[in-house]
């Protein structure tokens, strides 16, 4: 029995003879088969190696799709790396591409907003800190640029921005927690009697401890009367003061009484 290399030597050979016949008895150019084997036996080569799923490019798919008009289709299984199936489904699919339009299709949604604009929207805002996107929004329009108030709140809150900012003072809720202990709150409240007949009460309320105060009942509050019960009260507040007084909306509350 020969050894193991001096076959592969013996298959070396024979394969050399075969493969140096005449161009003419094979009547293909000798160079170019011959660079083909050498692919051909590389990419069998590439197969074995390869252990997971090859995934091909939309170029990739395209050049097997158009490669495949020059083969004959009972070759393809034997030359395309995919199944013959495959090579009609890309084929399909870019033949569909031509008639879908798509180059005629108007972009869906709002055009995206230019680079400038954003640039100049958020100028605006850091220049004036006190603008809301709405104020922002009207000088753009001012300067003619066409763009929705919304466009210009996106833009606003994606860069960190408050959209509408606080403009004057601190809110109605910062400024009663800051002022609690300075604020009195005066207020009208009825009761009907069994008799029949309504009495009103004068109640003013702390706003920092929750401390209410009945100043006087009557059937007939009068703006004097209902002044008379505010000194009353100031009275017995001696020393302590309050600063702002929130009445109601009743027609008592005059002038004299604040």
């Amino acid at each position: 029995m020969k050894p193991l290399g001096s076959c592969s030597s013996e298959l070396y050979r024979l394969t050399r003879r075969l493969l140096s016949v005449p161009a003419v008895l094979l009547r293909r150019d000798v160079v170019k088969d011959a660079e083909l084997l050498v692919l051909r036996h590389e990419n069998t080569v590439l197969r074995r190696q390869i252990t997971g799923q090859v995934r091909y490019e939309p170029a990739d798919r395209l050049w097997f799709a158009a490669l495949s008009s020059l083969l004959p289709r009972r070759r393809w299984h034997a030359i395309f790396p995919v199944q013959p199936a495959t090579i009609l489904a890309w084929h399909r699919t870019f033949i569909a591409w031509k008639w879908d339009y798509s180059a005629r299709r108007r972009p869906i949604g709002r055009p995206p907003t230019h680079a400038a604009i954003t640039k100049l929207v958020l100028r605006l805002a850091h220049d004036n800190p006190r603008w809301g996107h709405r104020r922002i929004h009207g000088e753009l329009t001012r300067l003619g640029h066409r763009i929705a108030a919304s466009t210009v709140w996106k833009i606003l809150n994606s860069s960190g921005i408050h959209p509408a900012p606080r403009r004057t003072g601190p809110t109605w809720k910062q400024f009663l927690a800051s002022q609690a202990h300075g604020i009195i709150a005066a207020d009208f409240f009825h009761i009907d009697t069994v008799l029949g007949k309504r009495l009103y009460a004068l109640v003013f309320l702390e706003h920092g401890t929750r401390r209410p105060h009945i100043a006087g009942v009557t059937q007939h509050p009068t703006q004097e009367w209902t002044t008379q019960q505010a000194r009353n009260l100031t009275a017995q507040f001696g020393t302590h003061s309050f600063r702002f007084l929130l009445p109601d909306r009743d027609g008592n509350n005059s002038s004299t009484f604040d």
